[in-house]
């Protein structure tokens, strides 16, 4: 049986039938982003001033019975578009784009290969979470239910 690869680009995309100002929305409401997202309980803001770059968020993890918070950090916000930011603590940056079509919004999420993950994430994902290569193929699951999650959202 072959290992999975940590070491690649994860990514979910689906299309929306919704116009991408609404799907922002959505997609900036963080308090709902825990009912899409299997592994996110929640994302709180640690910094005043709102979604900007440079905003802090604490993310609160589970898996099963382990529970782990991140500190992310802005990196880019273009209103109605794209959204990313960095996980501090694993070394992973998460891309959000919404990509205007003729029906509504293309959602691509990603996760590019981490430059470099962190001590922390190294040895934590062996002991936690079932190894490195195994969380990769969950975070690639999880995503794409948070993209059809964010999806049924836009279209209810």
């Amino acid at each position: 049986m072959t290992e999975p690869i940590a070491d690649r680009e994860l990514r979910a995309e689906t299309l929306v039938a919704a116009k991408p100002e609404q799907v922002w929305a959505l997609l900036t409401d963080f308090s709902q982003m825990a009912s899409w997202s299997p592994e996110t309980m929640r994302m709180l803001p640690l910094k005043p001033g709102g979604l900007r770059v440079g905003q802090w968020y604490l993310g609160l993890n589970r898996r099963k019975a382990v529970i782990w918070p991140t500190r992310s950090v802005v990196a880019d916000v273009e209103p109605g578009r794209r959204l990313v930011w960095d996980t501090k603590s694993s070394g992973a940056q998460w891309i959000w784009e919404l990509e205007p079509t003729d029906g509504g919004t293309r959602v691509i999420h990603r996760r590019p290969v981490p430059k470099k993950l962190t001590l922390l994430s190294k040895a934590f994902a062996p002991v936690a979470l079932g190894g490195s290569g195994e969380h990769a193929d969950e975070l690639e699951q999880g995503m794409a239910r948070t993209v059809a999650g964010l999806k049924a959202a836009a279209e209810a």
